[in-house]
């Protein structure tokens, strides 16, 4: 079996495995399972038992599949970093193993902090990108991925070098808001999603109306 093909596979089982333990936990369910948390990690979004069950571990592989078909068709992806095509391919399936048997718990009844580990979870995502985005040269699927970042190199890896920092910082505020009051969370992650994503993005264009 090639590479990539026994990567499919290999994530695409590791999102579906969390349906086990929704099988053998199902009598023990509540009809309606908690999905979903606000901003101070209180429940406010439910989904029926079959679909909590199956259905997003599903979703989650086939969203996987799909992001595993884009990194093997790049044209370009021999120029990404290594380490984050390899974060990129199990990021799903990591997630899926992790988030769904944390809401077949909580659905029964038991005490997760879910305040503590989506802002680890997240931050620990965003330090890890961080660190490999200077070092990801031009690329399709992996990267930040705009029409001046694409069109000059020098533009993508001035870009990419900045963002890195950023994501790092990013990042460790978020763990910081781990240890914070859950009412925080909210805000600053959408701050510092604003900032990551945005700075980043005018960064860039302002190197292109340099002619860079």
């Amino acid at each position: 079996m090639k590479p990539n093909n026994a990567t499919a596979l290999a994530t695409s089982i590791v999102c579906l495995l969390p349906i086990i333990p929704g099988i053998l936990l199902w009598d023990q369910l509540p009809d309606q399972l908690i999905i979903h948390w606000n901003g101070a990690g209180e429940p406010d979004g439910y989904a029926p038992k079959a679909l909590g069950v199956f259905g997003i571990p599903l979703l989650m592989c086939g969203l996987n599949l799909f992001l595993q078909f884009g990194l093997r068709t790049d044209p370009k992806i021999e120029n990404a970093s290594k380490t984050l095509v390899l974060l990129a391919k199990w990021f799903i399936p990591v997630l899926t193993l992790i988030l769904v048997p944390v809401t077949l718990f909580a659905s029964m009844g038991a005490e997760i902090p879910i305040q503590v580990i989506v802002p680890l979870l997240i931050g620990v995502m965003l330090i890890a990108i961080g660190n490999y985005l200077p070092k990801s040269k031009q690329s399709y699927t992996v990267g930040i991925r705009l029409p001046w970042t694409l069109n000059s190199e020098e533009n993508w890896n001035r870009t990419h070098h900045l963002a890195g920092y950023l994501w790092i910082g990013g990042g460790v505020l978020l763990l910081l808001c781990a240890f914070l009051p859950a009412i925080w969370f909210l805000p600053v992650l959408v701050i510092i999603m604003i900032l990551v994503a945005g700075i980043p993005f005018a960064y860039s264009y302002h190197l292109y109306r340099k002619g860079v």
